[in-house]
């Protein structure tokens, strides 16, 4: 039996028996490379609309299509064996009616083979969880700083600063509980509300810019890399120098080529090779 056999996806239903036993690792990926590479070490990659920022270099998360994601999510999952795919629904593609999201989000899934959706918004939007859930798709919620509410937000900024706040983030994350949801990113957030939602909540919460009491911790993988453009949010820790690592190959590649180093014959075809090689 090869070794690939041997080795099982994670599912959605061993995601949600983590809380309380250990804690979910999970990192953004967009393309093969850097999801064949990450996979190894994940409970749950998440196939991020952050990718419009990250890989396409636009201001927020709003632009990118659901035919992007989808292309995406299948590269990420037709490079991975082990994680748990979770595909982000883009902007503009659930909020109009349940059965809006539900078309959209069987699409994505049977673009993309990913093994559930996520869907940012409170409780207004737990019908519609429920409803992808009722027929059969797997629902990551995500409350808190919402990306895709940059505009009603007014930017990027931390939530749940007042008591009022917190109350309002915790009944939208106890609402998407209540309508099936298998777990909840909680991003952005004062610390001691990621905690209290944590405690209350019967299903994993994925922090992010929340608490070191969450279940499950997720960042964007450029973040922790290095490869951000010098900027790296302060809930983001960088772990790795992968930038330095690319331009100095890209630096000695040049000087190669430049300097006639590179290619040499071993590196053509039809060459005949000599009697002493």
């Amino acid at each position: 039996m090869s070794v690939h056999s041997e080795i099982k996806r994670r599912t959605v239903p061993e995601i949600m028996a983590y809380k309380g036993q250990k804690k979910i690792v999970c990192l953004t990926a967009y393309m093969a490379p850097i999801a064949r590479l990450v996979d190894p070490a994940m409970d749950l990659i998440l196939v991020g609309d952050s990718t419009a920022m990250v890989g396409y270099g636009m201001r927020d998360t709003l632009s990118i299509t659901l035919q992007q994601m989808a292309d995406h999510g299948a590269a990420v999952v037709n490079s991975t064996e082990q994680a748990c795919v979770v595909i982000d629904m883009p902007f503009g593609s659930y909020q109009v009616s349940p059965q809006q999201a539900f078309e959209n989000a069987a699409f994505m899934l049977a673009r993309s083979g990913a093994a559930a959706v996520k869907i940012e918004g409170g409780a207004a939007l737990a019908p519609t969880t429920q409803f992808l859930v009722e027929r059969g798709i797997p629902v990551l919620a995500h409350v808190g700083l919402m990306p895709q509410y940059v505009n009603t937000m007014g930017g990027f900024k931390a939530q749940g600063m007042s008591d009022e706040a917190a109350e309002r983030i915790l009944a939208d994350a106890l609402a998407h509980q209540e309508a099936g949801a298998f777990a909840v990113v909680v991003e952005g957030v004062a610390e001691a509300l990621g905690r209290r939602i944590t405690e209350q909540l019967a299903i994993p919460t994925i922090g992010i810019g929340a608490s070191p009491a969450c279940d499950g911790q997720i960042l964007v993988t450029e973040d922790i890399l290095g490869l951000s453009g010098g900027r790296i949010p302060r809930f983001a820790k960088q772990f790795g120098d992968a930038a330095t690592v690319i331009q100095q190959a890209a630096q000695s590649y040049a000087d190669e080529v430049r300097n006639g180093t590179f290619p040499t014959l071993d590196h053509c075809f039809g060459v005949k090779k000599s009697a002493n090689s």
